[in-house]
């Protein structure tokens, strides 16, 4: 699906909580996944760039800009993790549809984020960290 249809898309079902009569919201069906996919970025934004940006919503625990494996650049997309889930909701429809440095944002929810396979260059936080996720635990 084109990628400005998505946006369109999470916009609707934003709206249609604001005016529905449903006692739930859609979000709900994210409340265990502190991780949303952000799409659209510009090129030349670092992860630091990416993570002030994101944090006026809640705090970044993790984050993984997807980059060429040969080049280094950045492919335009990433994956981000709050340290709260409720972060999430305000991220996803505030920052959908926006536009950074003429782009226009995609950002939804991630049910069930796969941490890329280890490397060499991952510390042990950043592996416990993908192996435990960063969502809150169910009591």
């Amino acid at each position: 699906m084109n990628p400005l249809t998505n946006v369109k898309n999470i916009t609707k079902l934003g709206q249609q909580d604001l005016v529905g009569n449903k006692k739930t919201s859609w979000h709900d069906e994210y409340k265990d996944s502190a991780w949303i996919f952000v799409g659209g970025l510009p090129y030349d934004l670092t992860e630091g760039d990416i993570i002030t940006i994101f944090s006026q919503y809640g705090e970044v625990v993790n984050i993984n800009l997807v980059r060429d494996k040969d080049t280094g650049k950045s492919k335009g997309y990433g994956f981000l993790c709050y340290e709260d889930q409720r972060s999430t909701v305000l991220a996803v429809d505030n920052f959908n549809g926006s536009k950074v440095l003429g782009r226009i944002l995609r950002v939804d929810h991630v049910a069930n984020y796969k941490a890329p396979k280890d490397s060499k260059k991952v510390d042990e936080d950043t592996r416990k960290l993908r192996k435990e996720g960063c969502a809150p635990k169910a009591s």
